[in-house]
């Protein structure tokens, strides 16, 4: 009786690290997938970050500003200065 209870308890135990070890594998995969994908982007200057009076500027990086789409008239930041609106997410 007692020899049919162990071999539960390491039938259980081996299924419980199934889950495990798939888990592992998925986030050695994702971060693999991560790796080749900022290695392929081919960015040399990341841009930087730089505070001005009342905002924030991204200066350098790989994207173009003609390669971002139009903001809709009236809702553009220059509005919000000017209409003395802060948006929600703003941390100075």
């Amino acid at each position: 009786m007692a020899r049919g209870n162990i071999g539960r308890v390491r039938a259980t135990r081996s299924a419980g690290m199934l889950p495990v070890v798939l888990a592992l594998t998925s986030a050695a995969l994702l971060t693999g997938a991560a790796v080749y994908t900022v290695d392929r982007a081919g960015c040399v200057d990341p841009g930087q970050y730089i505070r001005h009076d009342n905002h924030i500027e991204l200066v350098g990086g790989c994207v173009d500003g003609s390669e971002l789409p139009a903001v809709p008239k009236g809702t553009s930041h220059e509005a919000d200065a000017k209409s003395g609106v802060t948006p929600s997410n703003y941390r100075p």
